[in-house]
């Protein structure tokens, strides 16, 4: 408990003071630049630790620490300024639900498959399994939470099935790889912890460390989520 209470003081002095001679300067009293008379003199013995009273940090240290809570600030803006769906009003439940897993799915903690059901701009119904940490790998979503797109399954998703050519594909991604041992049904290995979900709604469970949520839209027919969160970020 100790040691936590003192790395968090640490993070507080980096990020509290802009230089090292400014950390070294909260620790003189004006007393003690009375007696020395040298204000460059009084940090050099702070810095050394004979003078004034707890643990101070060197400046190799604090300059490290100065520049990994930097970096850190930075990364969490620039994870903020990725997020397509930050700051939209998303009225329907899908799009909500994509904008729950959106941080999780660009950073590898989850990989999402979404089955969607509805009809493409032709009238005609497909349907088919999206690998969401894919999609969003290489497509700009920003178009489809504000309502600019919609977000259908297309013939280089994980499966793609059009019910009115009965045109049909299947495509293994970077996440996962397709196993097609039944005509009425499918699988999904997850090539990063190499867990199985399986797909069918008769299931009584998708698998390992997945699960299964059915959302009601009013954009779209029929949508079902499967979130697997990969072993390594369980352990």
């Amino acid at each position: 408990m100790e040691e936590h209470s003192s790395a968090a003081g640490s993070e507080s002095i980096v990020t509290q003071f802009n230089t090292y001679e400014d950390y070294l300067d909260s620790r003189i009293r004006p007393l003690d630049l009375y007696y020395l008379k040298d204000k460059k003199m009084a940090r050099q013995l702070v810095e050394l630790g004979c003078w004034g009273s707890g643990e101070v940090l060197k400046r190799e240290e604090f300059e490290t620490r100065k520049a990994a809570a930097e970096a850190s600030l930075l990364s969490n803006r620039t994870q903020q300024k990725t997020l397509a769906s930050a700051g939209k009003e998303l009225k329907d439940n899908f799009l909500r639900a994509l904008a729950e897993r959106e941080e999780a799915n660009r950073s590898g903690k989850m990989n999402s498959i979404i089955f969607v059901r509805d009809r493409n701009s032709r009238g005609q119904e497909i349907s088919g399994y999206i690998d969401y940490s894919h999609r969003l790998q290489f497509e700009d979503f920003e178009p489809y939470f504000s309502g600019k797109k919609r977000f259908l399954p297309r013939p280089t998703d994980l499966s793609f099935y059009n019910w009115k050519t009965q045109a049909s594909t299947m495509n293994d991604t970077e996440n996962y790889q397709v196993i097609a041992e039944h005509s009425s049904s499918l699988l999904f290995k997850n090539k990063k912890d190499r867990k199985t979900l399986n797909v069918d709604p008769e299931a009584s469970s998708p698998g390992a460390n997945s699960s299964r949520t059915s959302i009601q839209s009013d954009l779209y027919h029929h949508v079902v989520i499967y979130d697997h969160i990969t072993r390594r970020n369980w352990v």
